[in-house]
């Protein structure tokens, strides 16, 4: 699997997520103004890849500026791109670290953290899997997946598709059913390109569908990523999660979320501290800029949404499974 984002020849390279599914292209991002920039229109989503794009961006900063506190205000100005993620200010601040050190120590630490983000989502998955086989009789599964948390979310994995490649190698998968994921397509546009493209055969539906084919009876499990964990386990994902999570307790289905550690926040007590982004009322009112709403029309636009860890059957990372209400696995001693 091709990595997302890397660095190459002293610059950024992305997988440009916007283009996707009619073209694959990738951009080379060389000033921190471009990265800043590819982040906001979404050409690098996903909380683990933007955790690369804050480690690569610092790098960037540090090669570029003599003065370190022109460095850290570059920085400072990365980490603020997307308020959700904590990925990506943790990214910036884990490179940021060795800025002493020189630009050189900054990029070592940058690719040190590609790496260690590949490793981790696959040993994430993996526990996963095994959690998701012990709580489903039924084999082959079928699977729901909410946004995208494949490969493009991750530097070169994926989080909750990393439990669809480990269960497709095994003979464990009937299918994957994607929800669109309104209003930006990331399941129909990314998700359902990485499911085509790794041949596992799979369904796109209106997010509106999701519950009605629990009740038909066309799911196992519902398993999502996360863009930030709060430490009683509470999960902000993309909008939508909440409303899957609870249709899922309504239809008695497990609700697995898969992230890697660095997705937790053990400052923030509950979800109800997460700062949840507003996007552009553009996304709502237009449709490939054809206005689809009457003119004036408010928007409420929330890229984000959180799920209470009781509608929760378990947050696994690389460390295991944290399930609610088990005292043994409780953030944030479960991250020690």
């Amino acid at each position: 699997m091709r990595r997302t984002i890397d660095w190459v020849k002293g610059a950024v390279e992305i997988i440009d997520q916007v283009a996707l599914p009619g073209e694959y292209r990738t951009l080379r991002l060389s000033t921190v103004d471009e990265l800043i920039d590819a982040i906001r229109r979404l050409a690098v989503r996903g909380a683990p890849a933007l955790g690369g794009a804050g480690a690569l961006g610092t790098a960037l900063a540090a090669f570029a500026h003599d003065d370190p506190a022109a460095v850290r205000d570059d920085a400072a100005r990365l980490a603020n791109a997307r308020p959700t993620a904590v990925n990506l200010g943790w990214g910036v601040a884990r490179a940021l670290s060795r800025l002493a050190e020189g630009p050189d120590a900054v990029l070592a630490e940058a690719l040190a953290l590609l790496d260690e983000d590949e490793r981790l989502n696959r040993e994430a998955s993996a526990r996963a899997t095994e959690l998701i086989l012990q709580h489903c009789e039924r084999r082959p599964l079928r699977l729901l997946t909410h946004c995208n948390a494949g490969r493009l979310a991750t530097v070169g994995w994926g989080t909750a598709l990393g439990v669809v490649w480990h269960l497709q190698a095994a003979g464990h998968l009937e299918y994957v059913l994607a929800d669109e994921t309104r209003p930006l397509l990331q399941g129909a546009r990314l998700t359902a390109w990485e499911l085509a493209e790794a041949g596992v055969p799979h369904r796109v539906l209106p997010d509106s569908a999701a519950a009605s084919a629990m009740a038909r009876g066309m799911v196992d499990c519902v398993v999502v990523g996360a863009d930030r964990i709060s430490a009683n386990g509470d999960v902000a994902n993309k909008i939508g999660t909440y409303g899957l999570a609870l249709a899922a307790a309504r239809h008695g289905l497990p609700f697995v979320v898969v992230a890697p550690s660095s997705t937790v926040d053990p400052e923030l007590p509950s979800g109800e501290s997460i700062v949840i982004e507003e996007r552009a009322p553009e996304e709502i009112t237009t449709f490939s800029g054809i206005p689809v709403t009457p003119p004036g029309t408010e928007v409420f636009n929330p890229a984000f949404d959180v799920t209470p860890a009781d509608l929760i059957t378990a947050v696994v990372t690389e460390k295991g499974p944290m399930v609610p209400g088990n005292p043994i696995c409780r953030f944030p001693d479960f991250l020690r």
